[in-house]
């Protein structure tokens, strides 16, 4: 993972209380950096063991600030901060049907679940067979059987679902996939890294009159987007 140091693997060994307890200090931490403020990202946050979602190796790293490999091509948890990162800029909310493009671990699927609630909609895509997998694992052995799990190309979107309330793209790429753009609601937002030149910028869209507005959030890295809207990031 370029542009990161990694923790070498190791034996899991802190208990479930230990990690309790990391999980309410990164979420104290989080509000006082000021990447988290709604108080349903915060639930979710506290709810939702994050290490259920790290491969044993790296399950006492859970808590840590740093992307974390799982099984796949190229495939990564995203650090802790990176999910209010995105999800607050949205305003992810109840009830909010929402596509996220690059399902990872599935931690973030669940995570959206617990804030969109019953009366809202997960859809989440992964292109690499191999990590789709291992987020279904996880996420069915999680109990989060609500989620619609899609394997296949995340540029393309999930048609069957639209329109979106909010759609979450977890990987660079050079522009918005246009179908995604299509099956965004009108009003509503999408965000990305977008890849321009030798710098990734977390950008939110907003869709108005079936354009889109951008606002960029800040520096970010993350692996490319793979797909037929792929590109070298």
């Amino acid at each position: 993972m370029e542009g990161w140091i990694l923790p070498p693997p190791k034996a899991a060994s802190k208990s479930r209380e230990e990690l309790k307890r990391e999980r309410e200090e990164k979420v104290r931490w989080l509000l006082a950096q000021g990447f988290l403020r709604s108080e349903r990202i915060r639930q979710a946050l506290m709810k939702v063991p994050r290490e259920d979602f790290i491969p044993s190796l790296y399950r006492d790293y859970a808590y840590m600030e740093v992307p974390l490999p799982l099984p796949g091509e190229r495939a990564t948890v995203s650090c802790p901060h990176s999910y209010p990162l995105f999800y607050e800029p949205l305003g992810l909310d109840e009830g909010h049907r929402f596509l996220e493009v690059g399902l990872g671990s599935g931690y973030g699927a669940a995570l959206a679940s617990e804030i969109v609630g019953p009366a809202g909609l997960v859809v989440s895509i992964e292109i690499d067979p191999v990590t789709y997998e291992y987020a279904k694992t996880n996420l069915h052995r999680a109990g989060y059987r609500n989620i619609i799990l899609v394997l296949g190309d995340g540029g393309l979107g999930y048609a069957p679902q639209a329109p979106y309330d909010r759609i979450c793209v977890t990987a660079a790429c050079r522009a918005v996939p246009p179908p995604l753009v299509e099956q965004l609601a009108e009003g509503g937002r999408l965000i990305a890294p977008i890849a321009e030149r030798d710098v990734q910028q977390l950008v939110l869209h907003h869709k108005r009159a079936g354009a889109l507005t951008r606002e960029i959030i800040c520096e970010v890295l993350y692996v490319p987007l793979r797909g037929r809207y792929g590109a070298k990031a």
